[in-house]
């Protein structure tokens, strides 16, 4: 795992540079320094509807009873997709983006959840619900602290 880590950390900042220079070359430096900030903001744009609508639909999931599982997950992904957006270059620029189009996301999450040995249960309850059968105690609650000790 730390091998794997250590050539991500090594690989990734070296590809950034070797394309910025690149594209650096074709199209100028104001050019691709002006691409990389509009990439950031209309990525950063990008994330914040699509995360808004993950709330969304993450709540509508809780109101039905129904683990919002997927919908974290989401979360999470589009959570890196705006972290790689942030980064300056275009190499993690194109990772971000195709982490934003919601048929590679959800795809890429079911595979991994398919992949993985977590179990997800598909139903939950917020709220615990009573059937008439069940046994409820009523009570009352009394506060006897003395008010004028308490600093």
């Amino acid at each position: 795992m730390f091998k794997w880590l250590f050539l991500l950390f090594l690989l990734v900042p070296i590809a950034e540079i070797y394309v910025l220079i690149e594209v650096g070359e074709v199209i100028g430096a104001g050019w691709t320094i002006l691409f990389v900030i509009a990439t950031a903001v209309l990525g950063a744009w990008l994330v914040k509807l699509q995360g808004l609508t993950t709330m969304q639909r993450a709540q509508e999931s809780i109101r039905r009873g129904d683990t919002p599982a997927l919908e974290m997950l989401e979360g999470m992904t589009l959570f890196i997709s705006g972290f790689l957006l942030l980064i300056p270059g275009f190499v993690t620029d194109a990772v971000g983006f195709l982490l934003l189009v919601p048929v590679l996301r959800r795809g890429l999450l079911l595979k991994l959840i398919r992949n993985s040995n977590v179990i997800f249960r598909q139903q939950w309850s917020a709220q615990k619900r009573y059937s008439q059968g069940d046994d409820v105690i009523e009570g009352e609650v009394i506060n006897d602290d003395d008010q004028r000790n308490i600093r």
